[in-house]
């Protein structure tokens, strides 16, 4: 079995701009988030729960998650996101553990923003911390989203710690313009795969 490699950071330092040059070196990828939101759809228990907790609001006659309306409210409220996440985030640690033991490379890649919060990086056998300066990821996310700064603060302010993340982390690749992205990441690749062959 390979290598279990986790990638995280704070909104809007480019985990995803990383995970991809992994992708593009063959390296098999899963996306936590993506993946959330298609089990919040998906799974009968996940769908059940969410019902039972929120009310019949949470889903579209469609049966499409009403992604805006339970934004808007778990987010304004932390004792409903932290019930929210209960119930999110042991279905995707479960199903991204599946995902991961299918694996058959040398090492396998998982994005997920909130890999130290939700405490699935102590499954991992290697994590990576993404970091960008506060004033890019701002600028980044206002463009992306079309938010105002105090909103990204606002964000910014309810994610973990920075400090935090670097203590928990194997290793930081620094997104800020200065470094080369490709060049860390494929010196992290050369170094995984001299890991896992010894």
């Amino acid at each position: 079995m390979g290598l279990k490699i986790g990638i995280t950071g704070g909104i809007g330092v480019g985990k995803s701009v990383v995970t991809r040059i992994f992708k593009v070196l063959g390296i098999p990828t899963y996306d936590a988030d993506k993946e959330a939101k298609g089990i919040m759809t998906k799974s009968d228990a996940v769908r059940k729960a969410l019902t039972e907790t929120f009310g019949p609001e949470v889903y579209f006659e469609s049966g499409e998650l009403n992604r805006k309306w339970l934004s808007n409210r778990v987010f304004a409220n932390a004792e409903e996101l932290k019930k929210l996440n209960a119930i999110v985030h042991p279905a995707v640690i479960k199903d991204g553990q599946d995902w991961s033991d299918a694996q058959t490379a040398a090492y396998s890649i998982k994005e997920a923003a909130l890999l130290f919060e939700s405490g699935s990086y102590a499954s991992l056998d290697i994590n990576i911390l993404v970091s960008s300066p506060k004033d890019l990821r701002i600028t980044r996310v206002m463009e992306r989203d079309g938010v105002s700064r105090e909103e990204v603060l606002s964000r910014m302010d309810k994610q973990m710690a920075e400090e935090e993340k670097e203590k928990l982390a194997d290793y930081i690749v620094y997104n800020d313009d200065l470094h080369s992205l490709v060049e860390q990441v494929i010196a992290l690749h050369e170094r995984f795969l001299q890991i896992q062959n010894n």
